[in-house]
């Protein structure tokens, strides 16, 4: 896939449940694939589509593919939207923020990054200027630099993630560390999150059981982190359990975990 793929499942859409889903495995300028994050993101895309979400999906991005969804998804964000956004592929922080970098992207310098790379604190300042209430990010990021040896500074893993009222980030390490992708069909984070996220609990609730679900597998090894500033409770699967899909003023503002 190297465009958005608009689903079109039997179950009923809910334009209020919005997604984009970015798996980037193949760098050319790298030089070191990822084949675990297309499989991630299908296992992902499936499992929100299961359920009501509206899922664009996007498979080894361009620059210009990243920023079509991405316009594309805020297109259609509303005052009611609850918008959950995953990349997994290379991240590289410059000047304390953080960079999505596309499958095209030929990086010979920070400037390089900056230019080329999609900022993860501007995506979300985007989608809060649209409107989208709610603001989920799942980031599968946290790697050894790939053109570190090009640049003249060095940096580790992402820089952290600045967030306003109303979002929950989860990343696959803390911010300064990196993470070493296992040799089978899921990254660990994302082994764990499609289990957890099957179930029914509220979405911050779902996040932390991945991190400890993480911790216990790699017996320590690897901590996601979590990130939350979220001021209401949030249930992804809301046809499932009966409640509504958010209840506002039931959790703590300002919440990091």
């Amino acid at each position: 896939m190297s465009a958005p793929i608009w689903s079109s499942e039997a179950t009923p859409l809910d334009t209020n449940r919005l997604a984009l889903v970015i798996g980037n495995s193949t760098y050319p300028d790298a030089g070191s694939p990822l084949p675990q994050m297309t499989s991630d993101a299908e296992g992902l895309t499936n499992a929100l589509r299961k359920n009501g979400f509206l899922v664009d999906a996007v498979d080894n991005a361009t620059h210009p593919d990243m920023t079509r969804a991405i316009d594309h998804l805020r297109a259609r964000v509303h005052l009611n939207s609850i918008v959950l956004v995953y990349f997994g592929g290379y991240g590289v922080q410059s000047d304390g923020q953080n960079y999505l970098i596309p499958v095209d992207a030929k990086i010979w310098s920070e400037e390089d990054v900056r230019r080329q790379g999609v900022s993860i604190d501007r995506l979300l300042s985007q989608l809060k200027t649209s409107g989208a209430r709610v603001r989920l990010v799942v980031i599968e990021a946290s790697r050894r630099n790939p053109y570190e040896r090009r640049f003249r500074t060095y940096s580790h893993g992402l820089a952290p993630i600045q967030t306003s009222e109303n979002a929950l980030i989860l990343s696959s390490a803390p911010p300064g560390q990196v993470v070493e992708d296992p040799d089978e069909l899921h990254s660990r984070l994302m082994a764990a999150l499609l289990t957890q996220i099957d179930s029914s609990k509220g979405i911050e609730e779902v996040f932390n059981n991945t991190r400890d679900a993480v911790v216990a597998a790699t017996q320590g090894q690897q901590i996601p982190a979590v990130s939350s500033t979220l001021t209401e409770s949030v249930n992804l699967w809301p046809a499932r359990s009966g409640a509504p899909v958010s209840s506002a003023g039931s959790a703590a503002s300002g919440r990091r975990e």
